[in-house]
């Protein structure tokens, strides 16, 4: 007579729990898992998130690996987010728009596609922070993947005018381009940085100068003591472009807010649940500034 062991209350509640990964290289620094349990924790969702190191070259095996073992999506950062555009079956217009992808969904027959960075930005800064978008004069600085994921969702919050401005033209115009596939009615200016002029209203650091502590080349008339500076990065300290503001007078804020608003959309596209953001970007703010040194 054979003898039947049957599962452990651990083993059947795993298999209960939906599985989820950020997937980077490197990604011993995401902070993502840690916002994605809050959220589990505050909507009462069966999920578990966790990071996933895949190799330089091995980033469309590891997500089919997790894949087949029943993983149902996945955040995609640094430095993959055009391999899992590229690797999407089906887009959503934003990621399409932004011509790469942060946010995979995994059905029986599809890799879907989505890109949550712009909608993230949007959310912080008209949610969080109170400034409307619409009717605003926005100045978006640097053409490259994000500043592609924030183009659409500006331009869907109507402002006046949406200038870009770029060292190099023609990446800017192509920018320009394809706002106006998605949008042709919408206004976007293209200039460079030296023939920049005017003031604006809401001025978005998407370069990478603030990873060299650098400011990109700007006149300090762009600001107004009304002018929201925002820049996409974040850190214990101000970065260069956020200090350049603050010595011309304008209102600035960092990224922070940004990262956990598109983990909510992420969320949201996964789960059909939308989380608050509220106090969790209140730990991860106290957290950051706990580590500033003394």
């Amino acid at each position: 007579m054979s003898t039947q062991v049957s599962p452990s209350v651990d083993e059947v509640e795993s298999e209960r729990v939906d599985q989820y990964v950020v997937i980077g290289n490197p990604i011993a620094h995401s902070k993502s898992p840690a916002i994605h349990a809050a959220f589990a924790q505050q909507t009462a969702q069966m999920m578990r998130y966790e990071r996933l190191l895949a190799p330089i070259d091995g980033f469309e095996a590891s997500v089919q690996l997790f894949r087949q073992q029943g993983g149902k999506g996945a955040n995609v950062t640094v430095p993959f987010k055009l391999e899992a555009y590229a690797l999407a079956s089906k887009l959503t217009p934003r990621a399409s728009a932004a011509g790469a992808v942060n946010t995979l969904k995994f059905d029986a027959d599809h890799i879907i596609g989505d890109n949550t960075d712009g909608i993230g930005l949007v959310a912080d800064i008209v949610n969080n922070a109170g400034v409307s978008l619409t009717g605003k004069r926005i100045l978006l600085l640097g053409a490259g993947g994000a500043a592609r994921g924030a183009v659409l969702p500006l331009l869907e919050q109507l402002p006046v005018s949406l200038t870009i401005a770029n060292r190099t033209l023609s990446k800017a115009q192509d920018l320009k381009k394809i706002a106006h596939d998605f949008l042709p009615q919408a206004r976007v200016d293209c200039i460079s940085f030296l023939d920049l002029s005017g003031h604006f209203d809401v001025i978005i650091n998407a370069t990478s100068a603030s990873l060299n502590d650098d400011v990109p080349p700007l006149s300090p008339d762009v600001f107004r003591p009304t002018t929201l500076a925002y820049d996409m990065m974040y850190g214990a300290q101000p970065t260069a472009f956020l200090r350049f503001a603050k010595q011309h007078d304008a209102i600035c804020r960092d990224g922070l807010g940004m990262l956990v608003e598109q983990a909510a959309e992420a969320f949201f596209v996964w789960r059909g649940v939308r989380p608050r953001t509220t106090t969790v970007l209140a730990a991860l703010r106290e957290e950051l500034s706990a580590s500033k040194p003394a």
